[in-house]
């Protein structure tokens, strides 16, 4: 039966492709087909996994995008928390296709990703793969959905791909943003919806970068933007162009050499007088023959952009072993006794295990824990589990010998647990370890040797291991999802970290933060209400990125509400869902299109008649059509 699906799929792509009026889908579908045909030469019949890069690959190919990934993560976070428990993934690409950031849903859907090598190294291409939702979206740039038997290879019919590209602030394509999910039970129209929530939060990430980047100049968010994103212009106190983004030289017909010269911005569009003094409230905005265009938001430069102290610089505590433990625990007495206990076992042999909720700051205690140790000499040696192909952990972590396997390096590799040999190993997110390599795991700390993949005796290793997750083990080890007897070896101490809306000394850790991130500003009575009043689900992380936004875009160096980029309704700790993330995109295009559901449903790629299904089930109150 499957033989014949395949021969199926195979007839039916080489039809389409051979006819250059067939449809699949949407029309790029076809257009992508002949080229995966023609262009790439591509089988649709064969089979077998993507590429993956290797972790030193992975790590050349995220160094370029480092202040993407940096900007994007928050809203990556509030996205996969809003479809996780609809089975989708979250991947962030870079321009080659390759997946820098993964989050994985949870249960069966989880394992089928990975089986399939849908995560962090792999290579979406289309030249390599054919048509899928990363390797097309960034051939095309533009949004589109794989739905199913839409791929190219047969193989990826199970998955249904939304992608948006990601543009910087120039207007270059920088990446994508991917979310996959392999349920079978929902329609094209489902993920359709999907794909408008994703494409959402790939605007808010473009407009972050593009603040980010003229946080010197004048913003203006322009009426007008729709589905090719954010209408934006930056421009100086004469009103000479600084820049625009990918939308705003479409709109306005606007080149490189526009921007590079300076040119005016009475060339295209027309500002109210006295704006300058009216950034708070909307503008309106006209053509540059007076017709109105709608109403703007303007937002003031920040004059001198203040340049935050360097990780070392912030960590320097000369003579002061604990220092940097001790400024982790803050005021919150239940983090002050777990950093008691930490110093009494500084130097013994007792592995620690760091319990918190993604972005709680894992990472960052277990380089205090290793500063405040007899082993701060050593190397300090990290590995994410959750990030890295289940292929290439084995090789990574314990090392190989030249010619252990098709593709090894010629001089070999010493892998992790070596390279942290004298000093202090960090398991990031333990509880996405395979069990195979958890029983290579636990003898090596039984045992403190090493056996690299093809060596013919094993390396002795005196390494300190601080393990972290954000999984509840002890509900995993019941499922026998979690070998029992590493969690008691890796739960020596086991100290919990409290979600930043759970500290009782939030507004000493928010000052902390913010002296930190925008150490030029102030923060108003009413911004700081706000921050300590929402729930911050993506904890430490999440407040960094909040904070060092506003600094970029506060007006006078006074950080107020409207400053604070935080999702509605803060005050409340309730998770986002993709029910609620549906909803506001579905009144989001009915207000852009004055409640008109036929136009809404166009632009969202849906028929009317599931729009109106969609505003009954989820109870929004549209206009008659």
């Amino acid at each position: 039966m499957a033989n014949l699906e395949a021969r199926n799929h195979v007839e039916r792509v080489l039809s389409v492709a051979h006819n250059e009026t067939a449809v699949v889908g949407e029309p790029g579908i076809a257009n992508s087909w002949r080229r995966c045909l023609v262009d790439h030469k591509l089988d649709p019949a064969r089979r077998g996994p993507p590429r993956t890069l290797t972790q030193s690959e992975l790590k050349r190919h995220a160094e370029p995008v480092d202040g993407l990934i940096h900007l994007a993560t928050s809203e990556l976070e509030d996205l996969y928390r809003a479809l996780r428990s609809t089975g989708y993934c979250v991947n962030l690409a870079d321009t080659n296709a390759a997946i820098l950031f993964s989050r994985l849903p949870d249960g069966e859907a989880a394992t089928i990703l990975r089986q399939w090598k849908v995560y962090t190294g792999s290579i979406f291409s289309e030249a390599i793969e054919g048509t899928n939702g990363l390797g097309t979206a960034l051939a095309e740039q533009r949004p589109i959905l794989v739905h199913r038997d839409e791929h190219f290879r047969e193989q990826w019919s199970m998955f249904t791909c939304a992608v948006a590209p990601v543009f910087d602030h120039a207007g270059r394509l920088a990446g994508a943003v991917n979310i996959t999910s392999c349920r079978g039970d929902l329609d094209r129209a489902a993920h359709q919806i999907a794909l408008a929530v994703t494409a959402q939060a790939v605007r808010r990430i473009e407009e972050a970068m593009f603040r980010s980047h003229y946080h010197r100049g004048w913003i203006a968010r322009l009426p007008g933007d729709e589905a090719g994103g954010n209408v934006m212009v930056a421009f100086d106190d004469d009103q000479r162009l600084l820049g625009a983004s990918r939308a705003a030289r479409q709109a306005f017909d606007l080149s490189d050499a526009m921007i590079d010269a300076g040119t005016p911005l009475s060339h295209f569009i027309r500002l109210d007088d006295g704006f300058m003094r009216r950034c708070d409230a909307p503008q309106l905005v006209r053509d540059r023959d007076g017709r109105r265009l709608g109403r703007g938001q303007i937002s003031r430069p920040l004059r001198a952009r203040p340049q935050a102290p360097t990780p070392s610089a912030r960590a320097a505590t000369p003579d002061r072993r604990y220092a940097a433990l001790t400024r982790l625990a803050g005021a919150d007495p239940a983090l002050q006794r777990s950093v008691k206990r930490l110093m009494m076992v500084a130097d013994e042999d007792i592995p620690v295990l760091l319990q918190g909720e993604t972005g709680s700051g894992k990472d960052v205690f277990a380089r205090a824990i290793h500063a405040a140790s007899g082993r701060a000499g050593g190397h300090y040696v990290a590995l994410n589990c959750a990030a890295m192909p289940e292929s290439l952990i084995d090789a990574e972590l314990f090392g190989y010998e030249p010619g252990a396997f098709t593709g090894a390096r010629r001089d070999g590799s010493k892998g992790l647990i070596v390279q942290a040999d004298g000093g202090t190993l960090f398991l990031d997110e333990i509880g996405d370890m395979p069990l195979t390599l958890q029983t290579r795991l636990l003898r090596v700390l039984e045992n403190r040797e090493v056996w690299p993949l093809g060596a013919l005796k094993p390396l002795p290793v005196d390494i300190r291991l601080i393990s972290a997750t954000h999984r509840d083990l002890d509900a995993m080890v019941a499922d026998r999802g979690f070998r029992a007897d590493l969690y008691y070896r890796l739960r020596g101490l086991q100290v919990e970290l409290p979600p930043l809306r759970a500290r009782s000394d939030k507004a000493d850790v928010i000052a902390q933060i913010a002296a930190e991130e925008a150490p030029r500003a102030r923060i108003s009575s009413g911004a700081m209400d706000m921050l300590l009043a929402h729930p911050f689900p993506g904890n430490m992380r999440q407040l960094r990125h909040v904070l060092r936004l506003a600094a970029c875009t506060t007006e006078d160096g006074l950080i107020v509400e409207a400053d604070l980029d935080l999702p509605p309704g803060g005050t409340r700790p309730t998770q986002p869902d993709f029910e609620t993330a549906e909803r506001n995109v579905i009144a989001e295009a009915l207000r852009k299109h004055g409640g008109r559901v036929a136009d809404a449903a166009r632009a969202l790629k849906v028929s009317r008649a599931t729009l109106y299904r969609k505003i009954s089930a989820l109870g929004i109150t549209a206009p008659e059509d």
